[in-house]
């Protein structure tokens, strides 16, 4: 295990905490649905990262089916995506673009932080670790998209560039379940 792991994934997970609650809050104030699922996100990027540093001394074997956990975890942004997308279409009134740039700004910025924290252990610990750099790399370019779509919805106001986002940061999160399910399982069958 490398010297400044464990550090590494509880910065992570309180940088990715305290942004939870700043970016859930203003989207349910500007009715983002873009935001709510990166809010969610920030959430399990929180549990990903408090899961590694528990899970770091254990066996290839638990570390794989932790892993696999956490895929199925990483689903769940988009599934509050669903919900919040259901909520919008009864409620089509397009996201304030000012506080739905400046938050994705702000969120960009956590992310990249995150991501530049994590990037040097990225192949250490198999799957576990994994998860968290591709979660962080994956906001990263969420956070750009959100930027973009406050951007446009202030040149033209609708309800579309925040649902379209968000259901890139659904897909998003289902890829990167997928490459942590994989990864896990290939290291389930090493240690059987």
């Amino acid at each position: 295990m490398p010297a400044g792991l464990r550090r590494a994934v509880i910065v992570v997970a309180l940088l990715n905490l305290a942004y939870f609650f700043v970016e859930f809050a203003v989207a349910l104030h500007i009715g983002s649905v873009s935001l709510l699922a990166d809010s969610v996100d920030f959430l399990e990027d929180t549990s990903v990262n408090l899961l590694i540093a528990l899970a770091m001394g254990w066996s290839l074997a638990a570390r794989a089916k932790v892993g696999m956990a956490l895929a199925a975890v990483l689903l769940i942004p988009a599934l509050a995506f669903l919900w919040a997308l259901w909520g919008k279409f009864s409620n089509p009134i397009p996201p304030e673009p000012f506080a739905l740039s400046a938050t994705g700004l702000g969120a960009l910025a956590v992310n990249l932080t995150c991501a530049f924290i994590l990037v040097r252990y990225r192949h250490h610990s198999g799957s576990l670790t994994k998860a968290a750099f591709l979660s962080a790399r994956n906001d990263a370019f969420a956070n750009v998209a959100i930027i973009a779509a406050g951007l446009v919805t202030l040149v033209y106001p609708s309800v579309w560039p925040d649902v379209i986002v968000g259901l890139g940061i659904a897909a998003l999160n289902v890829d990167a379940a997928r490459e942590v399910w994989e990864a896990a399982r290939g290291e389930h069958e090493a240690a059987a």
